[in-house]
């Protein structure tokens, strides 16, 4: 029996590693393809629309400064642009630093959510935020970014080429990689869901997800669709299937470039990955519920990745160290010895290849230092990952039990300016 669930264990891990480098291939392909675009793109020289960017904003004093400055030098026409702060419930001088700003130029504007939709989170202020905005498109950026000056011009420039795209998303890099080991693993993970998941997954499927930040939105669709979830803790996921499921693709379009920060500390970036895992978590059950009335069946194989990800995945990597642990202490008469020992080294090996590249697609990534990080990654930073999604998973099952409220976690920020690398 053992032995049984050791190979089910192995398979399952076995599935998601080969289906990684799978999207690897596509994402590397999409790098060498996706510019192509551009010089008949912007030869047409088609009619601009109004855009309106929406940044929402608790307590961001430390990170909103620069993120303004970087918002004005926008290169896109003042007068078909309009920068909204959606300042929600803050307690610090996030006020007056965007009051300022909005003083100084016209295209800048704040508003302040009142009750009972204050403080609720970034759903309900991105919400308010729509209600408040003109433009016939809408983007959306955390208040830590800072987006290369034609960040915005190419998401557009995205929708205007591309009419079966209801969305168009950028690539976010991390500014801050350079700060210590934890960010230097979270800069490699970012570079691998940029190029695997998003890259990979729109070479081969025509499917992206939504991020938190970085992307544009035709706004006809949300409001058809009602705005945001105010219940999702992943309310860009959740809106990407919602935004499939009307009949649109999500277009990823790596031209267009935003920095953002990571957290510093292993206690920040618990909390926000706690709120990722299940914010996914939530989606996954939510659209499973709904299989039947989905009517894009594109999106169902989406899902079940995801169901894959974020259960049968972890299930098998932790039934095989479970397995492995308890064979320590009780003689289990495993009869996989040697196997396991090379299904365990290919396995690293294959997860050391994929990463290194993707790495190599970002000029500045392929190095030494980042190949023996990719190492230590895969025995330290990737079984804290499984921890996490067993604790969200606890945490989301208590929730559901006992209907408690959803509680947005913000993520700390940090008074710093890193050296862009790459």
């Amino acid at each position: 029996m053992a032995d049984v669930l050791f190979y089910l264990s192995l398979i399952l891990i076995w599935i998601m590693l080969l289906y990684h480098m799978f999207l690897m291939q596509g994402g590397f392909h999409h790098y060498l393809t996706y510019e192509k675009v551009l010089p008949e793109w912007t030869k047409q020289g088609k009619e601009l629309p109004t855009v309106s960017i929406l940044i929402p904003a608790h307590n961001e004093e430390v990170v909103i400064r620069q993120t303004l400055k970087a918002m004005v030098q926008l290169s896109y026409p003042k007068h078909l642009l309009e920068i909204i702060v959606i300042n929600d419930n803050s307690s610090d001088g996030t006020g007056d630093i965007v009051q300022s700003f909005s003083e100084q130029y016209d295209h800048v504007h704040m508003i302040e959510t009142k009750p009972p939709f204050a403080g609720k989170g970034k759903s309900t202020a991105l919400n308010e935020g729509l209600k408040a905005s003109t433009g016939e498109v809408i983007c959306v950026y955390d208040a830590d970014n800072m987006p290369e000056q034609k960040a915005v011009y190419h998401l557009v420039l995205g929708l205007l080429n591309d009419p079966k795209a209801g969305a168009v998303v950028g690539k976010f890099r991390v500014i801050n990689a350079a700060k210590n080991l934890l960010t230097k693993f979270i800069n490699i993970e970012t570079i691998c869901f940029q190029w695997m998941a998003q890259g990979g997954r729109w070479k081969w499927f025509g499917i992206a997800t939504i991020p938190g930040t970085n992307f544009a939105i035709r706004r006809h669709i949300l409001e058809e669709l009602g705005g945001w979830d105010v219940h999702a803790l992943a309310e860009d996921t959740e809106l990407t299937i919602r935004v499939y499921n009307l009949g649109y693709v999500i277009r990823f379009f790596p031209a267009a470039i935003t920095w953002e920060q990571e957290p510093e500390t292993w206690k920040v970036w618990w909390r926000q990955r706690t709120r990722w895992a299940r914010g996914n978590q939530y989606v996954v059950l939510k659209f499973l519920k709904q299989f039947m009335k989905l009517k894009r069946k594109r999106m169902i194989f989406d899902l079940f990745y995801f169901f894959f990800t974020y259960f049968l995945f972890f299930f098998g990597v932790l039934l095989s160290n479970g397995i492995f642990i308890v064979n320590l202490f009780v003689d289990l008469h495993l009869s996989v010895g040697a196997v396991a020992l090379i299904l365990w080294g290919l396995a690293f090996f294959l997860f050391l290849t994929e990463v290194m590249i993707t790495l190599s697609i970002e000029k500045t990534e392929l190095t030494k230092q980042n190949i023996l990080i990719v190492a230590l990654m895969y025995f330290t930073y990737s079984q804290v990952w499984i921890a996490l999604v067993v604790y969200s998973l606890c945490v989301e099952a208590k929730s559901r039990l006992f209907k408690q409220e959803v509680k947005w976690y913000k993520t700390e920020r940090y008074d710093q300016q890193q050296k862009k690398s790459g």
